[in-house]
């Protein structure tokens, strides 16, 4: 991990196109600001650690899902060579 240390209206060049700028001190807060490209998301951590738990919850689901497709199309099958 690099630490740096920056003042207020100081910044952080991250690449061509990222910039983060000290925009206030106070007390133990500190605000910054993030200048990056429209297609970069940016999350505070804990929103961020939700987004992926509840992107894999869905994951699982949709594999769920996917079973009951598949064991549903193989009985519908079999119904299909029992009638004819």
């Amino acid at each position: 991990m690099l630490i740096l240390s920056r003042k207020k209206g100081e910044s952080i060049q991250i690449g061509d196109d990222i910039e983060i700028t000290i925009a206030a001190i106070h007390g133990d807060q500190v605000k910054i600001g993030i200048n990056a490209p429209k297609h970069v998301e940016i999350h505070r951590k804990e929103v961020y650690l939700d987004i992926q738990e509840e992107n894999a919850n869905a994951a699982k689901n949709i594999e769920g899902l996917l079973h009951l497709l598949a064991q549903s199309k193989k009985d519908s099958g079999s119904e299909k060579k029992n009638d004819g």
